[in-house]
């Protein structure tokens, strides 16, 4: 059974996909419904489309851009991440075109909304998204570091929500750089999705050998070469991800 995944990420801001680094500096990279639309032609395992300005500026989920995506008839799996706000948010957002919500505003403001979400979606379809520094948990919307509340993690390890997505925070958008360190400030055995600085066959190899890592995200290393995807997992022989396919009138 294959039971890690390589996801591909789109990152969003002001409506357009951008290159991240930091979540400080941004270069344009297009409209995301086609970069979207390259992972899933490229053999991504799922695709996470982060938006990443919405929670702070006070929006909802950028339901225009879903609509666009839904209209595409995707066969990969989409994770939505993006302003949030209620458990009513996370189901019109599946209902529009993402298979799962991921949550960062919310697990801090509302873990009854996280948890009457999943109820209604199932709780499969609910990840928490956790940035993370060496100093601890990064709040984007007040700029400040501090511990993971032991609430959290209680509600981590409770399953009300199906995976976490651990990213750094600092090295987001740095080629090799993602610090598995960072994993310390969530202890236990819920499975993770790593994220942030991740480029390299070798580190991608690495932390899927760790038994908790189900996933480990790509982003700006995919958008700027055909066939990303396949290439990255080709280099990985013996990981236990889906094989490299190229559609034979696309590639061939």
């Amino acid at each position: 059974m294959i039971g890690k995944r390589i996801v591909g990420v789109v990152t969003v801001k002001d409506g357009w996909a951008v290159q991240s680094f930091g979540y400080n500096r941004y270069l344009p990279l297009g409209r995301p419904e086609v970069l979207v639309e390259n992972l899933d032609r490229w053999g991504a395992d799922e695709i996470l489309l982060q938006c990443i300005d919405r929670s702070a500026a006070g929006l909802g989920p950028d339901m225009a851009l879903l609509d666009r995506i839904g209209r595409r008839g995707l066969s990969t799996p989409m994770i939505y991440a993006g302003g949030v706000r209620h458990d009513q948010d996370a189901v019109d957002v599946v209902n529009a075109a993402a298979d799962r919500v991921a949550v960062d505003a919310l697990l801090r403001d509302d873990l009854d909304a996280i948890a009457r979400a999943g109820a209604r979606l199932g709780n499969q379809a609910m990840i928490a998204s956790v940035p993370l520094t060496v100093d601890g948990w990064f709040d984007y919307r007040t700029r400040q570091v501090g511990g993971v509340p032991s609430a959290i993690l209680d509600a981590l390890a409770s399953g009300i929500l199906s995976e976490t997505l651990a990213i750094d925070a600092v090295h987001e958008g740095t080629p090799g750089s993602f610090n598995d360190e960072l994993f310390r400030a969530l202890p236990g055995t819920f499975p993770l999705i790593a994220f942030g600085g991740i480029s390299e066959p070798a580190q991608i190899r690495s932390l899927l050998t760790n038994p908790r890592v189900v996933a480990v995200c790509v982003g700006n290393f995919l958008s700027y070469r055909e066939n990303a995807v396949n290439l990255l997992k080709e280099a990985v022989p013996g990981v236990p991800v889906r094989p490299a396919a190229y559609h034979a009138t696309r590639y061939g």
